[in-house]
Protein backbone atom coordinates (compact mmCIF):
# COMPACT_ATOMS: atom_id res chain seq x y z
CA UNK A 1 0.00 0.00 0.00
CA UNK A 2 1.38 3.39 -1.00
CA UNK A 3 1.69 5.96 1.78
CA UNK A 4 0.91 9.33 0.20
CA UNK A 5 1.07 12.50 2.23
CA UNK A 6 -2.05 14.65 2.17
CA UNK A 7 0.17 17.71 1.81
CA UNK A 8 2.17 16.41 -1.17
CA UNK A 9 0.52 18.88 -3.56
CA UNK A 10 1.06 21.99 -1.40
CA UNK A 11 3.40 24.42 -3.09
CA UNK A 12 6.52 25.65 -1.31
CA UNK A 13 6.71 28.59 -3.72
CA UNK A 14 6.41 31.96 -1.96
CA UNK A 15 3.68 34.48 -2.77
CA UNK A 16 2.21 37.61 -1.20
CA UNK A 17 -0.95 36.92 0.80
CA UNK A 18 -3.26 39.34 2.60
CA UNK A 19 -4.10 38.45 6.17
CA UNK A 20 -7.02 39.87 8.13
CA UNK A 21 -6.12 40.88 11.69
CA UNK A 22 -8.16 41.50 14.79
CA UNK A 23 -9.18 45.18 15.06
CA UNK A 24 -6.20 47.39 16.02
CA UNK A 25 -3.84 44.36 16.09
CA UNK A 26 -1.84 45.10 12.92
CA UNK A 27 1.41 45.92 14.77
CA UNK A 28 0.98 42.94 17.08
CA UNK A 29 0.47 40.73 14.00
CA UNK A 30 3.68 42.16 12.51
CA UNK A 31 5.56 41.16 15.66
CA UNK A 32 4.10 37.67 15.60
CA UNK A 33 4.95 37.17 11.91
CA UNK A 34 8.46 38.45 12.57
CA UNK A 35 8.74 35.94 15.42
CA UNK A 36 7.97 33.18 12.92
CA UNK A 37 10.75 34.50 10.67
CA UNK A 38 8.29 35.45 7.90
CA UNK A 39 8.67 38.42 5.58
CA UNK A 40 5.72 40.76 5.98
CA UNK A 41 4.66 44.22 4.83
CA UNK A 42 2.55 46.52 6.97
CA UNK A 43 2.07 49.79 5.05
CA UNK A 44 1.77 52.71 7.45
CA UNK A 45 1.06 56.42 7.26
CA UNK A 46 1.72 59.31 9.64
CA UNK A 47 -1.34 61.23 10.73
CA UNK A 48 -2.05 63.99 13.22
CA UNK A 49 -4.53 63.11 15.96
CA UNK A 50 -6.35 65.80 17.88
CA UNK A 51 -7.07 65.27 21.55
CA UNK A 52 -8.85 67.82 23.69
CA UNK A 53 -5.55 69.19 25.03
CA UNK A 54 -3.00 68.50 22.27
CA UNK A 55 -2.16 67.30 18.78
CA UNK A 56 0.15 64.38 18.20
CA UNK A 57 1.70 62.72 15.14
CA UNK A 58 1.07 59.00 15.12
CA UNK A 59 1.87 56.11 12.80
CA UNK A 60 -1.10 53.98 11.82
CA UNK A 61 -1.74 51.18 9.33
CA UNK A 62 -2.77 52.30 5.85
CA UNK A 63 -5.26 49.40 5.61
CA UNK A 64 -7.10 48.83 8.89
CA UNK A 65 -7.04 45.16 9.95
CA UNK A 66 -4.79 43.98 7.10
CA UNK A 67 -1.17 42.89 6.83
CA UNK A 68 0.65 41.25 3.92
CA UNK A 69 2.95 38.24 4.21
CA UNK A 70 5.40 36.76 1.67
CA UNK A 71 5.52 33.04 2.28
CA UNK A 72 4.65 29.54 1.12
CA UNK A 73 1.27 27.85 1.65
CA UNK A 74 2.67 26.01 4.66
CA UNK A 75 3.97 29.21 6.27
CA UNK A 76 0.65 30.95 5.51
CA UNK A 77 -1.07 28.21 7.50
CA UNK A 78 1.21 28.91 10.50
CA UNK A 79 0.73 32.66 10.08
CA UNK A 80 -3.06 32.44 10.44
CA UNK A 81 -2.61 30.46 13.66
CA UNK A 82 -1.19 33.57 15.36
CA UNK A 83 -3.33 35.25 18.02
CA UNK A 84 -3.53 38.66 16.28
CA UNK A 85 -4.51 37.19 12.89
CA UNK A 86 -8.10 36.19 12.18
CA UNK A 87 -7.77 34.60 8.73
CA UNK A 88 -6.26 34.81 5.28
CA UNK A 89 -8.17 36.65 2.56
CA UNK A 90 -9.74 34.16 0.14
CA UNK A 91 -11.01 34.57 -3.41
CA UNK A 92 -13.03 31.84 -5.15
CA UNK A 93 -12.37 29.45 -2.28
CA UNK A 94 -8.57 29.80 -2.46
CA UNK A 95 -6.13 31.98 -0.54
CA UNK A 96 -5.84 35.16 -2.62
CA UNK A 97 -2.36 35.67 -4.07
CA UNK A 98 -1.37 39.30 -4.53
CA UNK A 99 0.87 39.93 -7.54
CA UNK A 100 4.40 41.11 -6.68
CA UNK A 101 3.96 44.23 -8.84
CA UNK A 102 1.00 45.38 -6.70
CA UNK A 103 3.00 45.13 -3.47
CA UNK A 104 6.02 46.83 -5.07
CA UNK A 105 3.81 49.64 -6.43
CA UNK A 106 2.18 50.05 -3.02
CA UNK A 107 5.60 50.22 -1.31
CA UNK A 108 6.78 52.84 -3.81
CA UNK A 109 3.72 55.03 -3.31
CA UNK A 110 3.74 54.80 0.51
CA UNK A 111 7.50 55.46 0.79
CA UNK A 112 7.55 58.42 -1.59
CA UNK A 113 4.41 60.39 -0.80
CA UNK A 114 3.40 62.77 1.95
CA UNK A 115 -0.26 62.79 0.91
CA UNK A 116 -1.53 59.21 0.94
CA UNK A 117 -5.04 58.20 1.95
CA UNK A 118 -7.20 55.13 1.38
CA UNK A 119 -10.37 55.21 -0.69
CA UNK A 120 -12.71 52.95 -2.59
CA UNK A 121 -11.50 51.58 -5.93
CA UNK A 122 -12.47 54.02 -8.70
CA UNK A 123 -15.14 52.56 -10.96
CA UNK A 124 -14.11 54.66 -13.94
CA UNK A 125 -10.81 56.05 -15.21
CA UNK A 126 -7.88 55.59 -17.47
CA UNK A 127 -5.09 53.11 -16.78
CA UNK A 128 -1.79 54.95 -16.60
CA UNK A 129 1.90 54.34 -15.98
CA UNK A 130 4.00 56.99 -14.25
CA UNK A 131 6.91 58.04 -16.45
CA UNK A 132 8.82 60.44 -14.21
CA UNK A 133 9.67 61.12 -10.58
CA UNK A 134 9.80 58.89 -7.50
CA UNK A 135 6.79 56.84 -8.66
CA UNK A 136 8.27 56.02 -12.08
CA UNK A 137 7.01 52.66 -13.29
CA UNK A 138 3.98 52.52 -10.97
CA UNK A 139 0.73 51.53 -12.71
CA UNK A 140 -2.67 52.80 -11.60
CA UNK A 141 -5.93 54.47 -12.54
CA UNK A 142 -6.70 58.17 -12.87
CA UNK A 143 -9.90 59.72 -11.58
CA UNK A 144 -11.13 63.16 -10.53
CA UNK A 145 -12.03 64.19 -7.00
CA UNK A 146 -14.39 66.95 -5.90
CA UNK A 147 -11.77 69.61 -6.72
CA UNK A 148 -11.18 68.20 -10.22
CA UNK A 149 -7.57 67.32 -9.38
CA UNK A 150 -6.25 64.25 -11.14
CA UNK A 151 -4.86 61.58 -8.85
CA UNK A 152 -3.24 58.18 -9.25
CA UNK A 153 -4.76 55.16 -7.51
CA UNK A 154 -2.56 52.08 -7.10
CA UNK A 155 -5.04 49.29 -6.45
CA UNK A 156 -4.91 46.26 -4.21
CA UNK A 157 -8.14 45.00 -5.75
CA UNK A 158 -8.94 42.09 -3.50
CA UNK A 159 -9.19 44.41 -0.51
CA UNK A 160 -11.59 46.69 -2.42
CA UNK A 161 -9.30 49.59 -1.58
CA UNK A 162 -6.89 51.83 -3.45
CA UNK A 163 -3.98 53.94 -2.32
CA UNK A 164 -4.45 57.48 -3.65
CA UNK A 165 -1.70 60.01 -4.33
CA UNK A 166 -1.88 63.50 -5.88
CA UNK A 167 0.02 63.52 -9.17
CA UNK A 168 0.41 66.03 -12.04
CA UNK A 169 -1.02 64.91 -15.38
CA UNK A 170 2.36 65.47 -17.05
CA UNK A 171 3.86 62.61 -15.01
CA UNK A 172 1.68 59.85 -16.51
CA UNK A 173 1.14 58.16 -19.86
CA UNK A 174 -1.99 56.26 -20.86
CA UNK A 175 -1.69 52.49 -21.25
CA UNK A 176 -3.71 51.56 -24.34
CA UNK A 177 -5.83 48.39 -24.13
CA UNK A 178 -4.08 47.29 -20.94
CA UNK A 179 -5.30 44.40 -18.83
CA UNK A 180 -2.67 44.87 -16.13
CA UNK A 181 -5.18 46.11 -13.55
CA UNK A 182 -7.80 43.52 -14.50
CA UNK A 183 -5.70 40.55 -13.34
Amino acid sequence: MENKSINSNISLEKHWFALYTKPRHEFKAAGQLSGLGLEYYLPTIKTIRQWSDRKKKIVEPLFKSYIFVFCSEVDRYYAVQQDAIVKAVFFDGKPAIIPDWEIESLKKVVENSNEVFVGEIPKIGTEVKIIDGPFEGVIGKVFENENNKQMLAVSIKLLRRSVIVHLPVSKVVEIANSSVLKE
